[in-house]
């Protein structure tokens, strides 16, 4: 297998380029009605663990949308703000007449990082009294306890309800977003998605056995043997987002630290860190 994990600088040419991931014909059958006009607007579904919550959609529907468009998720950073994450895709959705979702998991629901940005893969988190770390946990190994099966839903009734060809869809995630895409593809392989791209995450999860989850796989039911390395991972990382910038919250461990000090250098980190465990990989599944 061949690992497509890359760092770029920038990201509108995401919407110029044709998907060619094929996907199994099979399809979940949607069980409720959605309204999506032209322009933007929202709707709300069932979604997280057995559906128990309410998810609102944001979404924009450019002018000269037909079945043939393609779609892209925008997940938000830890802000929540759907609407304006949408908002900021509406040109380009109208040059390259592809169809914008942007999820709403609100605080409510997903009040903490291990609520949103883990996806719930921590569950009974327990924090001591100052708020100033986590006294116990555990990790959750049920799959449908995570939040990352929601997108393939959501795109199977937007799909249905648009009456659309494409049978993929890509993926955008900023800060907390792209913590969420990163693990996503690392913990959720099978799924829908033609590229994931994870935008300037705080700091990740590496693709490695020996580090505790959430900074490595130990303790979770995914190794670094069952990934899939052909997924079409992106890692977009900005040249000034590095250990000087002050704007946002950055997390602050030794774990942490260990990938760099600034976005830009964790990204790195974890880009070269994956490079060599696939290189790694693929010489023991080869013998070359």
């Amino acid at each position: 297998m061949k690992t497509k994990i890359l760092i770029l600088l920038a990201f509108l040419s995401l919407l110029s380029c044709q998907n060619t991931k094929k996907t199994s014909s099979k399809e979940n059958t949607p069980t409720y009605k959605i309204n999506i006009n032209k322009g933007s607007g929202k709707f709300i579904i069932e979604g997280g663990h057995n559906k128990a919550d309410s998810i609102v959609i944001h979404y924009y529907k450019p002018s000269n949308f037909s079945k043939t468009s393609d779609v892209v998720y925008v997940i938000p950073g830890g802000g929540r703000n759907g609407d304006d994450y949408r908002d900021s895709w509406i040109e380009k959705a109208e040059e390259y007449n592809v169809l914008v979702l942007s999820p709403e998991y609100n605080e409510k629901n997903y009040p903490e990082f291990w609520n949103y940005n883990l996806a719930g893969m921590y569950k009974d988190v327990k924090i001591n009294q100052d708020r100033t770390a986590i006294e116990s946990f555990r990790i959750s190994n049920n799959p449908k306890e995570w939040i990352f099966n929601d997108f393939d839903r959501i795109f199977e009734e937007v799909k249905g309800n648009l009456d659309l060809n494409t049978d993929t869809y890509d993926m955008f995630g900023h800060s907390a977003g792209g913590q969420i895409l990163h693990r996503f593809a690392i913990f959720n392989s099978n799924n829908k998605a033609s590229r994931i791209l994870a935008a300037n995450s705080g700091w990740y999860t590496e693709p490695t056995d020996s580090d505790e989850f959430p900074y490595g796989l130990k303790g979770t039911i995914q190794s670094s043997e069952k990934i899939d390395y052909s997924s079409e991972l992106i890692v977009f990382l900005g040249e000034k987002d590095d250990a000087y910038e002050t704007r946002g919250s950055l997390r602050r461990s030794p774990e942490a630290d260990k990938q760099g000090l600034g976005r830009l250098s964790r990204g790195k980190y974890f880009y070269n860190s994956s490079k060599e465990i696939t290189s790694q990989f693929k010489k023991n599944t080869t013998g070359n």
